[in-house]
């Protein structure tokens, strides 16, 4: 769905993407990381043509871009740096006046396709106040609901839950996951590590304009040689497993030192409830400070020499 091949941008002096070869798969939940200022929205804003690189390729949906980036965007549903909407009219209507300039069906069906598009992101019950009203969680639904009017093929979304609160974040999650099993490929940056975690099947990861990882997610965690256990009878548990319970979190127990099947036959021996058993695995937020955070080799992106932090200029976007 995307494949890039030596993907790079210059501003001036400042090296803000450096030689990035994405490969997103039709039918990935892709999660595109990294720490601020490291490339990522000045990549997506080439993906959708928005900037031209410096050098390199990018094919979406098995077409160059951005020669025919006109043929691919109709097919493409997208979120980047903030939704912008016309403040003095109602979100409705905003969504009515993308829908007549992106010519994304016909016209007698409009309302429908805008109240399906509002629906799904929550926003069903909204009343005709101007959007410059909405709350920045509102403005974040409104700008997803403009991307799903065309019913894309490919979602790419910069930030997506920002300005949500946790029930607004999980809904947007749930949704994509949705549309992802309906045959929607997602690709999205995001800070939020935990949602990125539980929603995304493959992940690249990039610092100081690099690609440094890029996998599946599932490849990526090791355990770590603890067991989780949860169980209503967590007391009882933890005093049964004395000396080994490495932490607590009310019904969950962080076991040390023993097999989840050997540890399951103990506790139900001695008749306590287990109601999930699982190794522990090493988080995504660990793997993304483990490559991006200090003491990590990067290169600088004005000179060019390891060992020092990227320059402060070199944002993803000037």
């Amino acid at each position: 769905m995307i494949v890039t091949r030596g993907l790079t941008k210059r501003f001036g002096s400042v090296l803000a993407v450096d030689q990035v070869d994405l490969d997103v798969r039709e039918g990935d939940r892709f999660g595109f990381l990294g720490p601020n200022g490291s490339g990522k929205t000045t990549v997506i804003r080439m993906l959708l043509g928005l900037v031209f690189a410096t050098s390199g390729e990018i094919e979406m949906l098995g077409r160059p871009i951005p020669s025919r980036v006109r043929e691919v965007l109709p097919e493409v549903g997208a979120l980047v740096e903030g939704p912008s909407a016309y403040g003095h009219l109602s979100g409705r209507a905003n969504l009515a006046l993308i829908d007549a300039a992106g010519r994304t069906g016909r016209r007698r069906t409009r309302r429908r396709r805008v109240e399906e598009a509002l629906e799904q992101v929550g926003l069903a019950g909204i009343d005709g106040r101007p959007v410059r009203k909405y709350s920045l969680g509102m403005r974040q639904r409104l700008g997803l609901a403009a991307a799903l009017l065309r019913a894309p093929r490919l979602l790419v979304l910069d930030e997506p839950t920002n300005g949500l609160d946790p029930q607004g974040i999980r809904e947007i999650r749930d949704l994509l996951v949705r549309l992802n099993e309906a045959g929607t490929t997602v690709f999205l940056s995001s800070h939020q590590l935990a949602e990125v975690e539980q929603l995304c099947t493959r992940v690249g990861i990039v610092d100081g304009g690099r690609l440094v990882l890029q996998s599946e997610l599932s490849a990526l965690r090791p355990a770590t040689g603890r067991v989780i256990v949860r169980s209503p009878d967590a007391d009882r548990a933890a005093a049964e497993l004395d000396g080994q319970v490495a932490s607590r979190d009310g019904d969950q127990l962080v076991v040390t030192g023993t097999d989840p099947a050997a540890l399951n036959a103990r506790l139900v021996t001695a008749g306590l409830r287990v109601i999930e058993i699982r190794p522990e695995r090493s988080s995504l937020e660990d793997l993304v400070l483990k490559l991006t955070g200090p003491g990590t080799d990067r290169i600088d992106r004005d000179a060019g020499q390891p060992g020092t932090a990227p320059s402060p200029a070199a944002g993803d976007a000037p």
